[in-house]
């Protein structure tokens, strides 16, 4: 066993290594096939500590894979359940068969679609499906009926529906088809049929329900019935959240202004067109002034000759005009 270093639920740690969620580990205990250190539970309130061993079935629990996430559009008609007791299909029956075991984020039922998570993960997919996460919802619903805006602003602040408290939901209407309306939907909880049941409470009866935005993961242009992993960096920064720059970070270099722009505060001027780097030569105390030495280091015979000098007789003999 490989879980953090605090004790921890046993049904928790069963759902981290990836061999079933946490509700189907709480039913393996209670069935009497998990044991542990040769002891087999018949309660899931028992912590488990750093060392001690895990059997499921009297095999040894798999060790932790890394937490992984998968985007699937999932299409309609298809039971996101690992098996129905009806023998409807599911989701797992399209599923492609080289991926590892998934569980499902979440829920859409047979009649919707569109974007379903999927993780290798039981404490990933928890986290991802709390309220308290506040990742949004998003879908894109046609209903049959008709709507004002001003009730669908009511839901803002959260409606009952046959006894049953739904939180805020954000819902406005796209456009008209004919005798159904396409209606952009929000929400945070996503309780059972939440969709269906707030707008059939307005009078509306939903004949279409696509879910394109889960979090920060979308279902863009994925082809109904693929898969797509996320990659790890998007998964850990959708995680973590946005960061701000740590303490000690390099700054970005400033950008050279340039020639003839005004300088930023504080920035030394950009050099003109043609100049020379490096500073300015400076006589020495003493010395000869820097053009001086130059013209000094030049070769014999090959200093320019002077110019002649401009006397009065030389001044006037251009102007003189041949006789």
């Amino acid at each position: 066993m490989t879980a953090k270093a605090e004790a921890q639920r046993i049904a928790k740690v069963i759902a981290r290594s990836g061999l079933c969620s946490r509700r189907d580990a709480e039913l393996l205990i209670a069935e009497g096939r998990v044991s542990l250190d040769g002891r087999v539970l018949d309660s899931p309130a028992v912590t488990v500590k750093p060392g001690q061993k895990i059997r499921v079935d009297d095999a040894p629990l798999p060790a932790p894979a890394p937490a992984r996430l998968w985007r699937y559009h999932k299409p309609a008609g298809l039971l996101t359940a690992a098996k129905d007791p009806e023998g409807r299909p599911t989701i797992y029956d399209s599923l492609p068969k080289d991926l590892p075991r998934l569980q499902p984020v979440g829920r859409l039922d047979l009649n919707s679609e569109g974007l379903l998570l999927l993780t290798n993960d039981g404490e990933l997919k928890r986290e991802l499906e709390l309220p308290a996460s506040g990742w949004q919802r998003r879908y894109r619903v046609r209903a049959y009926g008709r709507v004002t805006e001003a009730r669908l602003d009511g839901l803002r602040d959260g409606v009952t529906v046959e006894g049953v408290r739904y939180g805020p939901i954000k819902a406005r209407i796209e456009r008209a088809s004919g005798a159904n309306l396409w209606i952009s939907v929000i929400l945070t909880e996503g309780k059972n049929r939440e969709v269906r049941r707030v707008l059939a409470h307005l009078g509306l009866k939903v004949n279409r329900l696509i879910r394109v935005g889960y979090g920060p993961f979308t279902l863009g242009s994925l082809a109904r019935g693929a898969v797509s992993e996320v990659p790890a960096k998007r998964l850990r920064e959708a995680l973590e959240g946005p960061k701000t720059p740590k303490a000690g970070w390099a700054k970005a270099k400033a950008k050279p202004s340039k020639p003839g722009r005004k300088p930023l505060d504080g920035a030394k001027p950009a050099p003109k067109r043609g100049a020379k780097p490096g500073p300015k030569s400076e006589p020495k105390p003493g010395g000869k002034p820097p053009v001086a030495r130059a013209k000094a280091r030049q070769p014999a015979g090959t200093r320019p000759k002077p110019k002649p000098s401009n006397s009065k007789g030389q001044r006037g003999a251009h102007r003189r005009r041949p006789a």
